[in-house]
């Protein structure tokens, strides 16, 4: 397996006013292509530091990734921009949908940003969404909102997809609908993955676990046979 995302000793310090506030305290991990990876740790441990990095949110202070060969820690604002338009999906908690476009309309919106998108009524489909692609974001429960928000995402054809705590803001059924999209998603595709989440039972579905804990990596599991997500409980 080729590694896909590599990070070497990537620190990120935060300064407000006169106090530095070390968010990452040089980390080193890597991410083969193809796998769901699950970033697990409490709040402030740093996960979500690592995904803004990660996708062209945000810049190290010191330190090295590198994402299918490019050092995207030397990137400028302007490569940034294009490895965020055409290499990163993003899932966010609260969906973040366009509220006066239908379903299909907030799909299509991301493919004119994409260079070989896919076709938006099999990604809708896909997703199980069909009978719902000319309803508002309003006329929607969360979970087909997030349906469409990951339609959205994979509708650009991504290398990479970057879930921000995905099911957080879903009831426990429809959660386990979303992961288990996610999951099926990653072997039909082979698309890298990567979820963060607080959640430590969701763990188990995860090729590799990474744990943060105070701005380090606390440990790094390989799971050879991760577990289908309809039996995980929490």
């Amino acid at each position: 397996m080729e590694n896909f995302i590599e990070f070497t000793n990537v620190r990120k310090i935060y300064s407000m006013g006169e106090v530095e506030i070390e968010a990452l305290g040089g980390i080193d991990f890597s991410i083969n292509k193809g796998e769901l990876v699950i970033i697990a740790g409490a709040s402030g441990a740093g996960k979500s530091t690592i995904l803004n990095i990660l996708g062209g949110m945000d810049s190290p202070t010191s330190g090295k990734i590198t994402v299918d060969n490019g050092s995207i820690s030397s990137y400028n604002q302007k490569d940034l921009i294009s490895y965020r338009r055409y290499d990163v999906g993003f899932v966010f908690q609260f969906y973040n949908l366009v509220q006066n476009l239908t379903a299909i309309e907030n799909v299509e919106l991301a493919t004119q940003v994409s260079k070989a998108p896919l076709d938006v009524n099999q990604v809708i489909e896909d997703v199980g969404l069909t009978p719902r692609k000319n309803n508002f974001p309003s006329q929607l429960s969360g979970g087909e909102q997030q349906r469409v928000a990951i339609a959205r995402a994979l509708a650009k054809n991504p290398k990479l997809l970057l879930c921000d705590e995905p099911t957080g803001a879903l009831d426990y059924e429809t959660g386990k609908a979303i992961l288990k999209l996610l999951q099926d998603t990653g072997k039909k595709t082979g698309m890298t993955i990567v979820i963060i989440t607080h959640n430590l039972a969701l763990t188990s579905i995860g090729n590799r676990v990474i744990k943060v804990k105070s701005g380090k990596v606390d440990s790094v599991t390989i799971n050879p046979s991760p577990m289908d997500v309809e039996k995980v409980s929490w």
